[in-house]
């Protein structure tokens, strides 16, 4: 670079303006981008979030059956890093999740969640909330004024520190919601007020290091009435499991209690096994005929079509 006529360039005159940092106004826009953003779309699937849709012990929305897919026994071809990394272990089963009522209200094609008590559309503009366990939701101002310990739209009460902001910007309500959880697991319950797997059996470890197993067990037919329970409930389990494993939809959605979540898992179950069998033909005979391992022949392929004619240099004499 010399001895041309031309000049190098400083870093002064090609970087013009400098980084700064963003002001008031832009970090808003900003915010509001990404709340409606989260409104919007399910961050597991990447799917617009449609009814039923449910929530976690942070606030965050997703449909229920990329909740359902994300539980299910996994593909071993497919990766779940990335939806380990959105949920960050706070959802291990149904019951470490609420099913999030909104009142949907429709304007031409349009529909909006609003509050059932202000009318206000909830959304990235809007603070709202919901009530566990009935899941019902209103703005947080509704539920600040009205005064009361039960539900306006079911009458089922709720607690103060049951009130979930949904998808919360500030640290504080961060968390609170982040030391309920915590505290839900010491007590051995789930985000949806309901036991734990697994708290039973804890329990009565921790009775039995404490010496009162003995007096739990005095009455042997109580016991052995129990036992019998536990192991039909074991050989269910089972069966639902190994029959979940070969691929088959109907077994699963027996063993669940609540009929559209069985229907809900029944349908993801049929799409999982609508991929599996996209993904095998992707890769059939008719698919692996056009690659071969053999090398070209020019002389070979002089009659083929399009697709298989080379072209070859004639031979020097």
């Amino acid at each position: 670079m010399g001895n041309d006529g031309g000049s190098i360039p400083t870093r002064r005159e090609l970087v013009k303006n400098a980084a700064r940092a963003l002001n008031t106004a832009e970090l808003k826009e900003k915010l509001i981008e990404a709340q409606t953003h989260a409104w919007t779309f399910d961050p597991l699937s990447n799917r617009p979030l449609v009814a039923p849709i449910v929530s976690d012990s942070s606030g965050t929305l997703y449909n229920k059956d990329s909740i359902i897919e994300y539980l299910l026994p996994a593909d071993p071809d497919v990766s779940n890093k990335e939806k380990d990394e959105v949920l960050q272990g706070k959802v291990k089963g149904l019951r470490d999740v609420v099913e999030v009522k909104f009142t949907v209200v429709k304007e031409g094609k349009e529909e909006m969640r609003v509050c059932p008590i202000t009318s206000k559309e909830l959304g990235a503009h809007t603070k709202a909330v919901y009530l566990v366990p009935c899941g019902h939701a209103f703005s947080e101002v509704a539920i600040r004024e009205v005064k009361g310990e039960a539900c306006v739209e079911c009458n089922e009460p709720f607690k103060t520190e049951d009130i979930i902001s949904i998808l919360p910007v500030a640290k504080e309500e961060i968390e609170r919601l982040a030391k309920r959880a915590e505290k839900l697991k010491e007590s051995g319950l789930t985000h949806s007020l309901k036991k734990a797997p697994g708290s039973k059996k804890k329990r009565k470890a921790a009775e039995a290091e404490n010496g009162t197993e003995g007096k739990i067990t005095t009455n042997g037919d109580k016991a052995e009435a129990v036992s019998e329970k536990t192991k039909a409930r074991l050989a269910e389990n089972g069966n639902g499991a190994a029959q979940s494993r070969s691929g088959t939809s109907t077994p699963v959605s027996n063993g669940i209690k609540n009929s559209a979540t069985a229907s809900l898992t029944a349908k993801v179950l049929s799409e999982q096994e609508e991929r599996n069998k996209r993904r095998k033909l992707a890769q059939n005979d008719n698919i692996n005929s056009l690659f071969s391992n053999k090398g070209y022949d020019a002389q070979k392929q002089k009659g083929g079509d399009f697709m298989t004619r080379g072209f070859s240099l004639p031979r020097k004499n």
